[in-house]
């Protein structure tokens, strides 16, 4: 007999026994066999959190099953195994905290090249004698800031289109170049350029996530922070709390996910980031199984976002390329709620907002939605979408979306006789067996 928590198996017998359905009942409401509820019943087989919540909504348990399933268990959440960072994995030197490559090397031509932007502030060494002999002349500052901001609106969309591993060295390299650049720059000039060089360092920790590898991409937040504070930006530690709370969301922690984002939620913090933080918690309410919680805290993200004022200097924080946020993760919310069918109507409507260039941001909202269809019975129909999506989802290459494939990869096994499942099968298990670059 499999080890779970004992309660599981004889709590959801009597939650179905008192909410009055049979097993074939249950199994047509959640889209399990009955032999499947049966063996989890008596503890012969263990329930993921997914069933878990399915299961919370069918029976209207409040989120009661769910906290009987250890977080992530069987959910394709990453272990520690799984974390050991990509670049790592492949033998590839890991960018420092500052920025450097190990040994103070820049990156190679190759790696430059290979994400399609030759930057000199990227090649060019910012420490030592030649970096300190002259300074930028003030008429050049302006210049420089928006030449340094039009590369990094690039390099987020090469972000898109790469997969991280590609894109960090790059990115991690720009950050500490322009930090060591700022030292050489009147105050105004500095000021900027801190600034931008901790959001560069910002999106090196979330391309870390994205190649798996959450311990680097807490040491580039916590380097992005300290970069902000000495251009005078203290807000961005709350930011940060938000990231913190994305990574806890991604490994199954609902009450770590809550806890961090709510640390984000002071009345000083500019909207935008108030607005994040709240999301954050609605999504932590949604693991949780608290379906009133979660609306109520998306209601006032949305509320908070709608009146950022963004400051057209600086690169947004968060994502871009979603015209209304709050509604795609409302549908990406119900599917952690147990209640597929809503997500599917949901996010079927808000994908279709979605550009086509971003292709990271496809397959992330997009293999999502082919789950809540997977899950609402609808194999076929999922099966189309994640097999449109299948190219866009291994041009990107992340850790995060895998999660979703791996789910999907699992729900399509119980439908074994799906022709569609069955042709799909095989390219989604390739992709998902293929190292992360």
């Amino acid at each position: 007999m499999l080890k779970q928590p004992q309660t599981f198996g004889p709590e959801l017998r009597r939650l179905r026994l008192a909410a009055g359905l049979t097993l074939a009942q249950l199994a047509s409401s959640v889209h399990y066999s009955k032999s499947q509820i049966s063996k989890i019943e008596t503890g012969h087989k263990r329930a993921t959190t997914e069933f878990a919540r399915l299961c919370d909504t069918a029976l209207d348990a409040g989120g009661a099953l769910a906290a009987l399933v250890p977080p992530g268990l069987a959910d394709g959440r990453p272990t520690p195994q799984d974390q050991a960072g990509a670049i790592m994995r492949r033998g590839t030197p890991t960018p420092d905290r500052s920025g450097r490559m190990p040994g103070g090397t820049s990156p190679t031509r190759r790696q430059v090249m290979a994400v399609g932007a030759a930057s000199v502030l990227g090649a060019a060494p910012a420490s030592g004698a030649s970096a300190s002999a002259e300074a930028v002349p003030q008429d050049s500052g302006a210049d420089l800031l928006e030449a340094s901001l039009d590369l990094f609106a690039q390099y987020r969309r090469l972000g898109q289109l790469t997969p991280p591993g590609t894109l960090l060295p790059v990115i991690a390299e720009q950050s500490r170049s322009l930090g060591g650049l700022a030292a050489r720059c009147r105050a105004r000039t500095r000021t900027g350029l801190l600034n931008l060089a901790a959001r560069y360092a910002e999106f090196t920790g979330w391309m870390a996530q994205e190649a798996g590898d959450d311990t680097a991409a807490l040491d580039w937040t916590d380097h992005a922070v300290r970069l902000a504070e000495e251009a005078g930006d203290r807000d961005l530690a709350s930011y940060a709390l938000t990231r913190r709370a994305l990574m806890s969301y991604y490994r199954g922690d609902a009450a770590d996910t809550i806890s961090l984002a709510s640390g984000a939620q002071s009345g000083r913090l500019p909207p935008r980031i108030r607005g994040l933080a709240a999301q954050h918690v609605g999504q932590g309410h949604a693991l949780a199984g608290d379906y009133d919680a979660c609306l109520r805290h998306l209601d006032r993200a949305r509320t908070l976002l709608a009146a950022d004022r963004p400051d057209p200097a600086m690169p947004l924080l968060g994502a871009t390329h979603l015209t209304d946020p709050i509604t795609m993760i409302t549908g990406w919310c119900m599917l952690d709620l147990g209640r597929p069918r809503q997500a599917a109507a949901v996010l079927d409507e808000a994908f279709s907002t979605l550009p086509a260039h971003a292709l990271r941001t496809r397959a992330r909202y997009g293999m999502r939605r082919a789950l809540a269809h997977a899950n609402s019975g609808e194999i076929e129909h999922a099966c189309t979408i994640a097999g449109e999506l299948l190219p866009a989802a291994q041009c990107a290459d992340s850790a995060t979306i895998r999660l979703d494939m791996r789910r999907l990869a699992r729900t399509l096994a119980r439908f074994r006789t799906s022709p569609a499942a069955a042709q799909l099968s095989p390219d989604l298990t390739a992709a998902l067996h293929t190292p992360l670059r």
